[in-house]
């Protein structure tokens, strides 16, 4: 086995090492640990993208050596290490663009524990990618669980206990749903590892056995990680998640903790319970109506709010749809628009909330939309940026959101019988998502006095600038250069089986 084989054991192990070595440091050096294993992180998933690429094969590594069913064992392909990068690389942006703000928004003792919690957040997200082991999967679930909540309440105010409660009551459903439909899987397999779970539910399949306890497994996996990711109607814990914790965190919450899970969704759909029977369950055509009622219900819900942090959460519950539409049309092209969608997702709402906290900050720290007219003015690049995501989430060519939702709409062809319906339904969302960002971009832009375009507040520094430049390269990249990540899309996918 080569060097570059192990790295994606050292990048789990990397950043559960950085949160335990952060728990007797002060907060500065705290703070430093994390962007630099984040970086070495990323650095280490470029080198295995590269390699998987190169090979066109995956591989396993089996932790200690042992094999089934005694071992415990990652695996690798190229969707993984892609998965991979884009999580750290939006890891690294979203905490260096909120930098500033995590010195002026908590008190130093909490600015340790703030970092720990993250540092604990990026293993278990890598942990989801890699693991090949059922168990495991759940074990990191519910450490990224704990540390989306210490997230949450980091700040310590009244609506951040609430919020935090309700995110943790809503995961824990989700969380007992899923350990429960293990609990089933190793009763009739007596496997926890993927790849002998899905040969041994073939054999079952083949000889019709325990067809109603295969049925309830697929439907507890589904509805229990739908709840984490925050599928319609399992959404209301997404707006005061999102909307009232820092700019750092709510950039990562939004943009990678769900779709950690999404991610671990496809994943079991493929390499345990075999998409082909998920499929034939109908499931996904359950998945495909909740998805399109999300895409609706939140951008109908972000119309409505006269804040606009709590505007772009909302949003996150029909770009969550979007997902869970394209998983329900049923096919690969359907999967493959579902998956590109979570890297591009990612991208544009990290750009949204970080810019949103920019423009906040030179109007006096408020985020109702009265407050916010001509905060483009007052600070140029958030406004630039903010105007680049939300015509990313429009799906204005060029950008990132307009090349998911062509997959989409191209995706829907394959299924025959759900083709019009997702077609109206992105044009419904895309005419929805057109009124509340456009609205907002105009009240950024909003005509007012001289005095007025004069920040009232801080303006960002160095390096929240430059990560704010860096995510707007990655929404623009993304449009422009998405072949190449559609492609590995579609390698990693086929590798799946």
């Amino acid at each position: 086995m080569t060097l570059v084989q192990n790295f994606p054991f050292f990048c789990i192990i990397l950043s559960m090492f950085s949160a335990i070595i952060s728990f007797p440091m002060n907060h500065r050096w705290a703070m430093r640990v994390h962007p630099i294993m984040v970086t070495a992180v990323l650095v280490m998933s470029l080198g295995v993208l590269g390699y998987v690429t190169s090979t066109g094969e995956s591989y396993t590594f089996m932790m200690g050596h042992f094999p089934a069913h005694w071992g415990n064992e990652i695996r690798i392909g190229v969707l993984e290490a892609l998965m991979a990068v884009f999580f750290s690389l939006i890891m690294l942006l979203s905490v260096l663009g909120g930098l500033a703000h995590i010195g002026r928004e908590m008190n130093n003792s909490r600015k340790n524990l703030f970092f720990i919690l993250l540092d604990l957040l990026m293993s278990s997200l890598l942990a989801l990618i890699y693991t090949n082991d059922l168990f495991t999967a759940y074990v990191f679930i519910e450490i990224n669980t704990i540390s989306a909540c210490g997230l949450i309440m980091i700040k310590k105010e009244g609506r951040t206990y609430v919020s935090a409660l309700r995110y943790m009551v809503m995961s824990l459903v989700g969380s007992s749903l899923f350990l429960i439909a293990l609990t089933l899987l190793y009763t009739i397999t007596g496997q926890l590892l993927m790849t002998p779970a899905k040969e041994a539910l073939a054999e079952l399949v083949a000889a019709g056995e325990y067809q109603v306890p295969m049925l309830v497994i697929i439907a507890l996996v589904t509805v229990g990680l739908g709840i984490k990711s925050g599928l319609y109607p399992f959404h209301t814990w997404i707006p005061d998640a999102y909307g009232y914790t820092t700019p750092a965190a709510s950039a990562i919450l939004s943009s990678l903790v769900s779709k950690g899970y999404l991610f671990l969704l496809i994943k079991i759909f493929y390499r345990v319970l075999d998409f082909e029977f998920v499929v034939s369950s109908n499931l996904v055509n359950l998945l495909f109506v909740l998805g399109i009622i999300g895409m609706i219900m939140g951008s109908w819900l972000a119309i409505k709010t006269q804040n606009i942090r709590r505007m772009a959460a909302f949003s996150s519950v029909a770009q969550i749809g979007y997902i869970y539409m394209g998983i329900g049309i049923g096919t690969t092209a359907g999967v493959v628009a579902a998956l590109f969608h979570i890297i591009s997702h990612g991208a544009m709402k990290s750009l949204l909330f970080i810019s949103i906290s920019g423009l906040s900050e030179v109007s006096d720290d408020k985020s109702d939309f009265e407050s916010l007219k001509g905060a483009g003015f007052r600070n140029k690049l958030a406004g630039v940026a903010y105007t680049v995501g939300a015509m990313s989430m429009i799906g204005m060519p060029l950008l990132t959101g307009f090349i998911s939702k062509y997959l989409f709409a191209s995706a829907a062809t394959t299924a025959q019988d759900k083709m019009v319906i997702a077609w109206i339904a992105l044009a419904i969302s895309t005419i929805l998502n057109t009124v509340y960002f456009m609205g907002s971009v105009l009240t950024i832009y909003h005509s007012v006095p001289a005095e007025q375009r004069k920040p009232h507040g801080k303006m960002p520094s160095r390096v929240e600038s430059a990560a704010t430049v860096g995510l707007i390269a990655l929404n623009v990249g993304l449009g422009v250069s998405a072949t190449p990540v559609i492609q590995a899309i579609q390698t990693g996918l086929a590798m799946f089986g």
